[in-house]
Formats: structure tokens, C-alpha cells, sequence
């Protein structure tokens, strides 16, 4: 098999919901490894640290199907490939044991889930079309061992990684319906929480290995 593979370098990778200092720290770390970066977030002011750093800045909600997309087609008629895809929504709220998992917590949870359910099928095609697409979502720990306190959090995430998971077959059935070589992959990172410093490295990685050897992996970044 041929690899497509030439590194992070011209990338294009889309952060999803990138204003927090997270998702700055991310943005810095791949720009500076060579990628372009497309951050979005839905207010322009504070969507300015991240244009200053060298991102391309977009006001656009990740949770919504619409806005996302929108902004593929904008990209696209800009041509501009995307190469991979980051929502990075994100939050917790907890404690209390069972009693304690309220609708209100949980509704300020579902946001995540909804981020990746809408940017995942916005950009769809085009992570299929890139020579190797990578769909990545920042899961938890918490699903492999989830805790009466934390029980809204973590059937959120889980909830993610079954949605992200389903993406990969997605991406392997298209393939192997046009008789194609694999080359988008999705991939769940666990952790116990959104940690740029080892987050930014595996972003990197992902195209140092075949989307057949990636795509429906779990990988743990503790």
C-alpha cells in the first residue's frame, strides 16, 4: 500500500470550538509544527487571540449542523482542503452522587455531545476527500470507569466516543463501497482532563500512521 503520508506540515485542521486557553495552546502548538488552523467560536472577541497567534478565525457555533455547515462550504469554495477536524466543546459539572445529577447539569453538558455530532457530519465529505482526513474528538477517563458524581459527564462522553466511532465506520465503509484505500480515520483521545501539552503532540502524530492502523482506535493520553 502506497502511503499518502507527508506529515502535519500544510494541513489544514479545523479546531471546533476553540476559544477556551486550551484550545489557544492547541492552536499555537500546531501552527508553530507547520499546519494551517481555521478556529472557530461564536464571538469574535474572543476569537482574537487566536487570529493573533495565526489562526484563520471564524464566527460559527460548533453546535450547530448549519453554521458548521456553512463554514465547510465557505472553505471549500475558498479551496481550502480540510485535513482534520477537532471539536473541542467541552465542560464539566458533577458531585452529588446520583441524587445530585441534575437535568440543568446535564443539559450544560449535552453541548459537547452536540458539537461533535454537528461538525463530524458538516465535514463528512470533506475529510473523505483529503488524502488523510483525521476526525479526532478529547473523550474521558471517566467513561471506562464511570462515578455516581459524575455520571452526566460521563454518559455524555460516552455518548461522544459511540458517535466518533460510528464516524470511523462510516469512513471505512465508504472506502470499501468505492474500493479506495482507507485514508480518513477517527480517533477518541481519553484523558482525565483537556490537557494541550499532551494533547498537541497526538494531534501532530496522527498523520505518522496509515488511517487503517488508526481509524476506531482509543487512545489514552495519561
Amino acid at each position: 500500500m502506497t502511503s499518502l503520508l507527508n506529515g502535519i506540515g500544510g494541513r489544514t485542521v479545523v479546531l471546533a470550538g476553540a476559544t477556551s486557553a486550551s484550545g489557544l495552546a492547541l492552536a499555537r502548538t500546531l501552527l508553530d509544527a507547520g499546519a494551517r488552523v481555521v478556529a472557530t467560536g461564536r464571538s469574535a472577541e474572543r476569537l482574537q487571540a487566536l487570529a493573533d497567534a495565526g489562526a484563520q478565525v471564524e464566527v460559527a457555533d460548533a453546535t450547530s449542523l448549519d453554521e458548521m455547515t456553512a463554514l465547510a462550504a465557505r472553505l471549500a469554495d475558498a479551496d481550502i482542503t480540510v485535513d482534520a477536524l477537532v471539536p473541542l466543546v467541552g465542560g464539566w459539572r458533577g458531585g452529588g452522587g446520583l441524587a445530585g445529577q441534575s437535568d440543568d447539569d446535564f443539559a450544560a453538558l449535552l453541548p459537547a455531545l452536540h458539537a461533535v455530532r454537528a461538525t463530524s457530519r458538516a465535514f463528512d465529505a470533506a475529510l473523505r476527500a483529503s488524502t488523510a482526513g483525521r476526525f479526532a474528538i478529547v473523550s474521558s477517563t471517566a467513561v471506562g470507569r464511570p462515578l455516581a458524581g459524575g455520571a452526566n459527564y460521563a454518559a455524555v462522553k460516552a455518548a461522544s466516543e459511540a458517535w466518533t466511532r460510528a464516524v470511523a465506520q462510516g469512513f471505512a465503509k465508504s472506502a470499501r463501497d468505492s474500493g479506495e484505500t482507507l485514508r480518513a480515520a477517527s480517533v477518541v483521545f481519553r484523558a482525565k482532563a483537556l490537557d494541550p501539552e499532551s494533547l498537541a503532540p497526538r494531534i501532530v502524530a496522527l498523520w505518522d500512521a496509515d488511517a487503517v492502523d488508526l481509524n476506531d482506535r482509543i487512545i489514552d493520553l495519561d
